[in-house]
């Protein structure tokens, strides 16, 4: 039994559809840029806080980005061999990386940003004057 009258009523189930169809716009938006959904959360959260508090340790990052630490040093691993960040050895800690955008990071993650923004301007238009309500919703949530 449940007490839902069906899928529609419930929060859960239209939360994951939901996430699911903004998952694919996201795809389709980096896809051009030849990253994963992962890759640029990574790189666009090394981007702020480097604008805010200086080169971040890769454990600051994944508290950031709310991913799991040892997927984002394997995804960093990565976007370095791209040529995209740099890890460096923390002078205050040596078993822990400071991270930066390279040159090429910073035009990149620049140009997936502008077509992440407005993916998700047109995947959340259908909400008009209700978004702000929306992210704060959210942001209780989290």
């Amino acid at each position: 039994m449940t007490r839902f009258s069906g899928p529609d009523d419930s929060p859960g189930f239209l939360l994951w559809r939901v996430t699911l169809a903004w998952q694919r716009a996201m795809r389709a938006a980096l896809a051009p840029h030849d990253l994963t959904h992962v890759q640029f959360v990574l790189l666009a959260s090394l981007w702020w806080l480097v604008g805010h508090s200086g080169p971040p340790s890769q454990q600051r990052l994944a508290e950031q980005a709310g991913t799991d630490p040892m997927m984002t040093s394997q995804v960093l691993r990565k976007l370095a061999d791209r040529g995209l960040i740099s890890r460096e050895v923390d002078p205050a800690d040596s078993r822990a990386r400071l991270l930066d955008l390279t040159a090429e990071g910073k035009a990149l993650v620049a140009k997936a940003m502008k077509d992440v923004e407005d993916a998700d301007a047109a995947y959340f238009a259908g909400l008009g004057d209700e978004q702000q309500a929306f992210v704060r919703g959210l942001t209780r949530l989290l």
